[in-house]
């Protein structure tokens, strides 16, 4: 029996391993399902979902030139529709900086210079802490 990629058959786990479990396909193939294409919640131990001899649903993804099939059991599971977001018709805005009117061009350099300064003093009082206070251990 020939597979095309997409189409959903039933198969037999033949074995299950912590990467994915391996299936047999009708015709005699075999083919695997990665542990992130069994299901869409998160699976820890794989043997927990699937068990040796288990027959499941799978759906080809894709077959490589080598004959190698790649399976997924969730892709065979319709999702449920995810429920609308609830929208609150709030729409992003900037932040709006105080800033009093009068202030003139000259205020506003000598208010950034503060706090330029401030900013670096910070700065280099935390990495000369790092280092040992500026104390040099070189002669």
């Amino acid at each position: 029996m020939e597979f095309e990629v997409g189409s959903i058959v039933e198969g037999k786990v033949t074995g299950v391993k912590n990467f994915g479990a391996f299936v047999a396909l009708p015709g005699g193939k075999n083919g695997m399902v990665h542990i992130s294409e069994v299901s869409n919640e998160y699976i820890k131990d794989l043997s927990t979902v699937l068990s040796e001899g288990q027959v499941v649903k799978v759906k080809v993804l894709n077959i490589a030139p080598d004959g190698k099939i790649a399976l997924s059991i969730k892709r065979t599971v319709e999702r449920p529709p995810r429920a609308p977001r609830n929208d609150t018709g709030r729409v992003w805005q900037p932040r709006r900086t105080e800033r009093p009117a009068e202030m003139s061009f000259e205020d506003m350099m000598a208010r950034f210079k503060s706090q330029s300064e401030e900013k670096i003093s910070d700065l280099k009082r935390v990495t000369e802490a790092r280092r040992g206070g500026g104390y040099s251990r070189r002669r």
